[in-house]
């Protein structure tokens, strides 16, 4: 069962991010603020929901919430700042976003930096066990789910519909024919032989 509240602060929001572990397309991270009356039996970690149970919750999310967010990192800002960095500044972003501003930022994982002195805990495994960084888990699913699904039309051979962009044996075997596409992270691994980058 998935607590509501970790501070004690009424306005606590959640936050967490989506596609970090990709070779393609953005880091996306939400952060949402819900009401305290807010239930919902379906909620739990993303990636223990099916596709269709987070399309469910999605619009229920964001007609229930106090103020929500989502912010895309595109690759280019991975590429200069690192993903832990990009993941981090996304959910800041739509930290940032939020009206009313949180008093509480509870932060899916163990990284995180200061944000306007807003006080902040990280928790592993935050998503299943707090209620808003669970729904925020949701949101950036979702967003960029729908965001690689848009992009997969303008390069079909890398299948990102499927694939939404992670690291499949069969985007790495469209990588090797076709090469590396402008979504794509140039400074990850793109090919397991890979050992260095002509850029």
């Amino acid at each position: 069962m998935l607590n509501f509240n970790f501070s004690g602060f009424d306005l606590e929001c959640g936050t967490d991010e989506a596609g970090r572990g990709c070779l393609a397309g953005p880091v996306t991270a939400a952060a949402i603020l819900l009401p305290n009356n807010f239930k919902n039996e379906l909620l739990n970690d993303s990636k223990q929901l099916s596709e269709k149970n987070r399309d469910y919750l999605k619009p229920i999310l964001e007609n229930e919430a106090l103020s929500f967010a989502v912010t895309h990192l595109e690759p280019n800002v991975i590429d200069e700042i690192n993903i832990l960095n990009a993941s981090i500044l996304a959910m800041q972003k739509s930290i940032l976003k939020l009206n009313p501003i949180p008093l509480y930022i509870i932060v899916d994982g163990n990284r995180f930096k200061p944000l306007n002195n807003i006080p902040f805990s990280t928790i592993i495994k935050g998503d299943s066990k707090y209620i808003s960084i669970a729904a925020a888990s949701i949101l950036a699913k979702t967003y960029r789910d729908e965001y690689m699904n848009k992009i997969h039309e303008e390069f079909p051979m890398y299948n990102w519909k499927k694939n939404k962009g992670y690291p499949t044996k069969e985007h790495r075997e469209a990588i090797r024919k076709y090469g590396p596409s402008k979504y794509h992270r140039m400074s990850f691994r793109l090919l397991p032989e890979q050992l260095s980058l002509d850029l």
